[in-house]
């Protein structure tokens, strides 16, 4: 199986995560940066970092209303972190 087919059947948890709402896309964020041995900042730092990540990457092709939705996940994971 080639590299291109062999992308088209996997799931990504960016194609999954865009399509929740924001309160469950934080608590995600959250619980993925809690649970990380690799992290060199505050658990909040690395997932707004993600959060961050994953909207700087997507660029112009991110739809307006992911964006929309991954925005109101930023304000949700600062309420889930007391900020």
């Amino acid at each position: 199986m080639d590299r291109k087919s062999a992308g088209k059947t996997r799931k990504r948890w960016s194609g999954r995560v865009t399509r929740k709402d924001p309160a469950r896309i934080a608590r995600s964020l959250r619980d993925s940066a809690e649970s990380s041995t690799q992290r060199k900042a505050t658990p909040f730092r690395s997932a707004m970092s993600m959060l961050v990540f994953y909207i700087n990457r997507a660029g112009k092709d991110l739809d307006e209303d992911q964006r929309i939705i991954l925005e109101q996940a930023k304000t949700e994971l600062r309420k889930l972190y007391g900020r």
